[in-house]
């Protein structure tokens, strides 16, 4: 392996001898940037032999100067990176080594801080990374939180994957990252991506940026129950605007998912939504989940039984929650792996797990089921 030319070796030692932060190496154009706190420098390399091969090089004198390891950044650590199972002690050490891997690293590691997520970032600005430090508080709250989650936005129209653009829609939604105007457009773009509304079911179900009446009897109905019953909260919540909001906008993406990630997602968000009133209902298909709710239903000593025998008349409306809350993405999982179909041919084999769903949605919106297009049924 080629040695390293005397100039770069020299000019290479004092950088590293000095406050650096983070390194990055430029192949193509063949320089070593370095991060300071006095700012930015940069490092021409003359390699003496094949390029690869003087990067290889450059890279184990980083190592060795970085952390006693000549070796560069080990190969068995590729495998934990991804995973956040980076060591949590000496992760500034590894922006000094020039590695893409060892950055990605300190990305998705547990102990990143917002310090560290400026020097990754700097170091390696790409989406991926900005979605996994937004994952962590002290990111959301420091101040890298709104340079990630703008860079994200800006350059989320380019994305194509349906599960990136729900992960990032989920993301840049939480507190304070961006504001109501930028919100707003995220938004309407679900118009032609409804990934984009199941990245709101997830992050914000009770404040989606949409007007809906509350059902007719919402009113009376919060006067008269327990707030002491999660049954009641959920029922009053789900009558109320921002729960019909929520259920209109499910059911919109419910009749048309255009893709399995989708599905998944969308069934989770709104299994999330009604979890307060979860019940040993679970069922591998939805005929078990309905079977089991109308069997607990009917069982005067538990609790969806007696919220029963002191309001019948909510007796559709309690059915409805308890399925839901059971229908989460595996009971759509044994249809979806036996199939690469998406569109039309994807929604007609859903139809038995949708069909159910939405006849449980239209009895929260006090309408008629109807698969084509629902009424307003007057209570």
């Amino acid at each position: 392996m080629s040695e390293l030319a005397p100039e770069d070796e020299l000019r290479l030692n004092v950088m590293m001898a000095g406050d650096i932060q983070a390194v990055r190496i430029d192949e193509a154009a063949m320089l070593v940037h370095g991060l300071s706190a006095r700012g930015e420098a940069a490092i021409k390399l003359h390699p003496t032999g094949r390029p690869e091969q003087y990067l290889r090089r450059v890279r184990e004198m980083l190592a060795g100067s970085a952390t006693g390891s000549p070796g560069g950044y080990p190969v068995y650590l590729h495998g934990w990176t991804r995973m956040g199972q980076a060591r949590e002690k000496g992760l500034d050490c590894l922006l000094l080594l020039g590695e893409v891997e060892a950055v990605v690293s300190v990305a998705y590691s547990n102990g990143l801080t917002d310090e560290l997520a400026r020097r990754a970032w700097w170091a390696m600005p790409v989406a991926d990374n900005a979605r996994r430090m937004l994952e962590r508080d002290c990111v959301v709250q420091g101040k890298m939180g709104k340079v990630l989650a703008e860079y994200l936005v800006e350059h989320l129209p380019f994305e194509n994957s349906p599960h990136t653009i729900i992960d990032t829609v989920r993301l840049v939604l939480q507190p304070g990252l961006i504001n109501a105007e930028v919100r707003q457009k995220l938004w309407s773009r679900g118009a032609i991506d409804n990934a984009y509304h199941v990245g709101f079911l997830e992050r914000m179900p009770d404040s989606l940026p949409v007007e809906v009446a509350p059902r007719e009897d919402w009113n009376a109905l919060r006067e008269k129950l327990s707030a002491d019953d999660p049954f009641a909260l959920q029922l009053e919540r789900i009558l109320s605007s921002r729960g019909q909001a929520f259920l209109q906008t499910a059911e919109a993406l419910l009749r048309y998912p255009a893709d399995k990630d989708v599905v998944y997602a969308l069934l989770n968000a709104l299994a999330a939504y009604f979890s307060s009133v979860l019940q040993p209902c679970a069922g591998a298909s939805m005929e078990e989940i309905v079977a089991n709710v109308d069997v607990l239903c009917k069982d005067h000593a538990s609790t969806a039984g007696q919220f029963l025998e002191a309001w019948p008349e909510y007796a559709a409306e309690l059915r409805a929650m308890l399925i839901l809350s059971c229908a989460n993405s595996s009971v759509a999982a044994p249809i979806l792996s036996q199939s690469t179909a998406g569109g039309s041919l994807m929604r007609q084999r859903l139809e038995p797990v949708t069909t159910q769903i939405l006849r449980q949605i239209a009895v929260l919106r006090g309408q008629e089921f109807n698969v084509a297009a629902p009424r307003r049924r007057p209570r």
